[in-house]
């Protein structure tokens, strides 16, 4: 009797015991989930490198910070963090040591993560990623600006208070879903939101804002973050939630294709969330007015065209698109769907910033291949052997052509400035690699 008895128990403690772990390796699996919606190993991992072991640079303007090492590593990462050391950080923007962190970390959108969601990447960072020793790299900042007390008024002003994400009343679950998504865990207005002088973001969410995701007010490592609002030019008001869906599964649609910083966040994150959760996102973009509502709709020109199909490229900077750009643009800058984005009404062409379409004609880029679209899509740098001049003309007959009517004129001397970013070099290095080993 007694041992059938302590069978029992036995088998009950074995049993709960197995529940317990399936429990905790579901809540690690959930957790990954959720860095993946966060996109955390874009910034905490350099190319080549270990995951989430920092080391990136990320540029300033008042110096170069480095991303942090965020593996369960006692020494240099956060193994010794308890939950609530690592809420604090990820959530309020104060490290272990009681330093507040730099904006780049960015807790402002995190202070609406659930309690449930911030266990699960808790459990996951502690559980799920391999331990790297990889001491963390001091910043380029100098003294005096290198203090950190200044931070932590800047935290006291801007960052909001840590509250959990509240879906407003009767509202849908699909766009509160995507809301909290976008405003959250994707972190999607760090980019895509202007910033004020003092650099917090001008919104933190739509809430009465038309600054929210309306694009970003200076270039972020040598791009411009875009309008993501319903704006008919510069924003996403002709695109459909199918074309947001396609953008955000696989970087590309009928309209464009995904190109610097965004590379990183389709091919680290958003190919790999669900499907309810792209929709959502989808849809809570959608949902979003113009920041512009006076913006008129693009109309397509076939003027350029015309005198392209019939020879005639004495036009400034047509000789220049129609060796360089029109094999994969076409003459019509239709490009080809899926594959080589239409320059033809692009809202990235059509923005009052010409930044990003400078860069990439400077230093080319690569879209990755993703599950559901494998093929990669390279556009080659031409920085190499156009001079300022050529890439200014190019660029404005671009931005002037098929009806897209751009205002401002690109200069010599504006290429010339953002060849000598240092972010811009970089890329341009590793082009000119690119195009030294295929020689």
């Amino acid at each position: 009797m007694m041992k059938s008895i302590l069978a029992l128990v036995l088998g009950t403690l074995s049993f709960a015991a197995l529940a317990d772990d399936q429990a905790n390796d579901a809540l690690v699996k959930r957790g990954e989930y959720l860095a993946r919606a966060g996109d955390c190993v874009a910034c905490h991992s350099v190319k080549g490198g270990q995951p989430f072991a920092g080391g990136l640079p990320m540029a300033t303007p008042i110096g170069t910070i480095y991303s942090t090492n965020i593996t369960p590593d006692k020494t240099t990462g956060i193994g010794d963090y308890s939950y609530d050391d690592f809420q604090k950080a990820v959530r309020h923007g104060v490290a272990k040591n009681g330093d507040t962190l730099y904006p780049a970390m960015p807790y402002p959108s995190y202070a609406v993560v659930s309690d449930e969601d911030m266990k699960a990447l808790y459990a996951y960072f502690m559980h799920g990623v391999a331990p790297v020793a990889q001491a963390n790299k001091d910043s380029d900042i100098p003294w005096p600006l290198s203090m950190r007390w200044p931070l932590a008024i800047w935290r006291g002003v801007f960052a909001p208070d840590v509250k959990a994400f509240q879906p407003a009343a009767q509202e849908d679950p699909v766009l509160a879903r995507g809301r909290y998504l976008v405003e959250g865990l994707g972190h999607c207005g760090a980019c895509h939101t202007p910033r004020s002088i003092t650099m917090q973001e001008k919104a933190l969410s739509n809430d009465g804002a038309h600054d929210y995701l309306s694009g970003s007010s200076a270039p972020i490592d040598g791009w411009t973050a875009s309008n993501l609002r319903g704006d008919n030019r510069d924003g996403l008001g002709r695109w459909s939630e199918d074309d947001l869906r396609q953008f955000l599964r696989y970087g590309r649609n009928d309209h464009t294709a995904a190109f610097g910083g965004m590379t990183d966040v389709v091919e680290h994150s958003l190919q790999h969330l669900s499907d309810d959760d792209i929709t959502a996102i989808a849809r809570y973009l959608k949902s979003l007015g113009a920041k512009d509502a006076s913006q008129t709709v693009f109309t397509q020109d076939d003027t350029v065209a015309k005198a392209l199909w019939k020879g005639d490229d004495s036009q400034t900077g047509a000789s220049v698109y129609v060796d360089s750009c029109a094999a994969c643009h076409k003459t019509d800058g239709s490009g080809y769907q899926r594959f080589f984005p239409a320059l033809r009404g692009n809202p990235v062409v059509l923005a009052d910033d010409p930044t990003s379409l400078i860069h990439i004609v400077l230093t080319g880029g690569t879209l990755p291949g993703v599950q559901g679209a494998p093929t990669a899509i390279t556009m080659p740098a031409f920085g190499w052997r156009l001079n300022d001049q050529q890439v200014a003309d190019v660029v404005n007959f671009i931005r002037g052509s098929w009806g897209n009517g751009a205002k401002a004129t690109v200069t010599a001397k504006d290429v010339a400035s953002l060849r000598k970013d240092e972010t811009v070099q970089a890329h341009q290095g590793n082009a000119d690699i690119k195009v030294l080993e295929q020689q």
